[in-house]
């Protein structure tokens, strides 16, 4: 689930070249940006993302106050959640965040660093980090370990 619409620019084609090579790929449900104060933006951003994320899902906010994982510890995260046996739904807030009853539907937060991005760059983060984590635990190449000296 994403607040807003990604369109046809750079940051919808590096997503797609991500999304690609995912297995099962990822299937985004975008829903409008709320108008008015901030207070009124978050209750209107609230109001569509617990109306579109399914009781039956694992439900993910991505919040910049939840802990940092490194990419290894994501991919075994990743692991547990899939081996729950529930779909997941991750959820990406609109520019005023998520509301506090969003996180409190929330199942499982995860942070993608403690910068704040545009929540169009945070769909390319979290496609890329899905995908580093499948790689990493199918032993894929595709992610190094080691810190360049």
């Amino acid at each position: 689930m994403a607040v807003g619409r990604i369109g046809n620019g750079p940051e919808a084609a590096l997503f797609n070249r991500y999304n690609e090579r995912l297995r099962p790929r990822l299937v985004v449900t975008e829903l409008a940006d709320g108008r008015g104060s901030a207070a009124e933006i978050k209750r209107r951003e609230a109001d569509a993302i617990l109306a579109a994320v399914p009781a039956s899902h694992l439900a993910i906010a991505l919040d910049l106050g939840a802990p940092a994982l490194s990419s290894e510890a994501f991919s075994a995260t990743l692991t547990r959640w899939s081996e729950m046996g529930k779909p997941l739904a991750f959820i990406i807030g609109g520019a005023e965040g998520l509301e506090r009853r969003v996180m409190d539907r929330a199942d499982a937060t995860l942070s993608l660093g403690t910068l704040t991005w545009p929540h169009m760059l945070v769909r390319v983060m979290l496609a890329e980090q899905l995908f580093r984590a499948q790689a990493i635990a199918l032993g894929h190449p595709y992610h190094r370990a080691g810190r360049p000296v």
